[in-house]
């Protein structure tokens, strides 16, 4: 698998990729916005590792455009930042990206949570999988494919992951926790911030492509998933 790594500062790229690699991983490095969007489209990274001060372009607008990029939209980011400001970390976790780190970080510590995002992309038994559907959606567990009739739903992994929870507990009441440790793992060091912006993206996307479900909000509870038509 490969990682792409983008930070401004050469010493940080080279001990993430010194890191990486001792890891198994390979790399790729770019110091600015640009280059980090020719790797992201010529190199097909596993992941990108992304920070968000960047010289030509910011790091939130480099995010943006990968996920809005069909050849690069499911690929995971991590974003880094030296920023303690909560509306950073909350527009990225809008904006797509999968999980972040802040300066300074242990590099160990960044290993971990690649490991954790790239889990789910481990090959399956493809005798042990079963499709599941949620409304008209018909969820491909092995391929990651959410498709609608002759239709692939353009999603991130994580929004995958959790149409997967979702289609496992229809119409129960979910809390934001479970959905957190379910989604993200019981290790992730995100809180519950992260579902309600995903659940976001999410809603957005339910409607766009018409998929039969409905997502609903209850004060103090957390979230239920009701097919339409269903009582």
């Amino acid at each position: 698998m490969k990682i792409l790594i983008v930070d401004d500062e050469a010493p940080i790229r080279e001990l993430v990729r010194y890191n990486l690699e001792k890891e198994g991983y390979g790399t790729v490095s770019a110091e600015n916005g640009t280059e980090a969007l020719r790797l992201a489209r010529s190199e097909n990274p596993s992941l990108v590792i992304l920070d968000l001060m960047l010289p030509d372009m910011g790091g939130l607008d480099v995010c943006r455009v990968l996920k809005n990029d069909t050849k690069t939209m499911a690929v995971p980011i991590i974003i880094v930042t030296a920023k303690t400001e909560d509306a950073d970390i909350v527009a990225g976790l809008e904006l797509g990206a999968d999980d972040y780190v802040a300066k300074p970080f242990s590099p160990r510590e960044v290993a971990a949570r690649i490991r954790n995002i790239l889990r789910r992309s481990e090959p399956v038994n493809a005798e042990s999988v079963e499709n599941s559907t949620l409304g008209n959606i018909v969820l491909e567990e092995k391929s990651f494919i959410a498709r609608i009739g002759g239709t692939v739903m353009e999603l991130t992994a994580r929004e995958f992951d959790m149409l997967m929870y979702f289609s496992r507990n229809k119409n129960l009441v979910l809390s934001r926790e479970q959905i957190l440790n379910k989604v993200w793992g019981t290790n992730a060091e995100v809180d519950a911030r992260a579902v309600d912006t995903c659940i976001k993206r999410l809603r957005k996307k339910i409607e766009q492509y018409k998929t039969g479900i409905t997502v609903t909000a209850l004060y103090g509870a957390g979230y239920k998933v009701e097919e339409d038509g269903s009582e």
